[in-house]
């Protein structure tokens, strides 16, 4: 064993004193086939040549695998047996070349929204022979484990009294057509007042069938406390939450609805009523807020009728947040809170810009 190691620190030494650039490479691939050999000669119970009574088998030359690591791609000389067979796991895993580090690398910059073709330059410049999209997508497929368990993670530990619920439109292959597909995500606050993703799914539309899906499993994953509800006024998604967290509230998100009250103003007009609209929100109380909700709506209605009738038609959804303490009323009335979470998954997914399916945008999404 020590006449290994002097011969080991020899090769290495000798690749030092020929001030060989690829060094570290050499290095790496010396040490590493010599822990292999060492590995297979416990194994057969005799050293290469040796002669002795406790040997168990008999070596059968080698195999070669590239092995992709920090240091460039190695080629490594794997022992074989006659009998049985030899694999050093502790180094490499089966069908994959990238040592753990590398993979880690990988999927981090793909999460990250670096593009397969930015990965593949990022690995040839640490002196790799490159990476394919499809290894690229095979590598990060290892991730889906993770995604997985956290989208099933249970929710029973905290009590989420505000639940923010969105979605937003990516394009994905299916069934050889290019077809956007909702991606939907709830977020929450728990009662110590830390903010949570919740969950996320995808569907072929923002329908109320795949929110209803969605939002049961949240419950069935343990979701409760739930108090008040902030979302836009998509008309599906209403029904899912009426149907599914019972005696939870509605917030509809103030923005979304001021939105469709300037639909109908000129757009000339737009910035004086929206300023005019906005001084709902910073009323003291309830009553004030009602009241200058009104008096917003009788000066829309002379000009801008239709204006008038849609803001007195969403008065309760878009004031349910004076219910809460005034404390909390800036973080409830919109669905602001879930637009940095959104900003993120743009700045990933539009890099993609079309996913091979569905599976590969709740892996990146996730």
């Amino acid at each position: 064993m020590a006449s290994d190691r002097m011969a080991l620190l020899s090769e290495v030494g000798k690749a030092a004193a020929g001030g060989d650039v690829d060094f570290l490479r050499s290095a790496v691939k010396t040490m590493a086939e010599a822990l292999m050999e060492l590995e297979v000669a416990a194994k057969l119970g005799a050293g290469a040549y040796e002669r002795t009574t406790e040997r168990t088998g008999y070596r059968n030359g080698h195999r070669v695998r590239d092995w992709d690591t920090r240091a460039g791609t190695i080629e490594l000389a794997i022992p074989r047996v006659r009998r049985g067979s030899y694999f050093p796991e502790w180094l490499l895993e089966p069908r994959r070349r990238a040592e753990r580090a590398l993979f880690a690398v990988v999927a981090e910059a793909y999460v990250a929204g670096v593009s397969t073709r930015k990965v593949d330059a990022l690995v040839r410049a640490m002196g790799l022979d490159g990476i394919s999209k499809s290894e690229v997508s095979r590598m990060c497929g290892e991730l889906d484990r993770s995604v997985k368990a956290f989208r099933e993670r249970r929710l029973d530990e905290h009590s989420y009294p505000y639940l923010w619920l969105d979605a937003r439109f990516e394009k994905v292959r299916e069934g050889g057509r290019i077809v956007p597909m909702a991606l939907v995500v709830a977020i929450a606050v728990n009662e110590r007042g830390e903010r949570e993703v919740l969950g996320l799914d995808v569907g072929t539309g923002e329908t109320g069938a795949l929110w209803t899906a969605f939002l049961r499993s949240l419950v069935v994953r343990g979701l409760g406390g739930v108090r008040l509800v902030i979302s836009d006024a998509h008309l599906g998604l209403r029904e899912a939450i009426r149907s599914t967290l019972l005696g939870a509230a509605w917030q509809r998100c103030r923005v979304h609805a001021l939105r469709d009250v300037l639909a109908h103003v000129p757009k000339g007009a737009q910035g004086l009523i929206a300023a005019f609209a906005r001084t709902i929100f910073v009323q003291p109380d309830a009553p004030s807020a009602h009241h200058q909700l009104g008096e917003v709506a009788e000066h829309l209605r002379t000009r801008f009728p239709k204006a008038a009738e849609i803001l007195l038609a969403a008065e309760d959804d878009v004031l349910a947040y004076l219910a809460v303490p005034r404390e909390h009323w800036t973080k409830v009335w919109s669905t602001n809170p879930l637009e940095r979470l959104n900003r993120e998954l743009a700045r990933r997914t539009d890099v993609v810009g079309i996913f091979p399916n569905r599976e590969a945008l709740l892996r990146l999404a996730g």
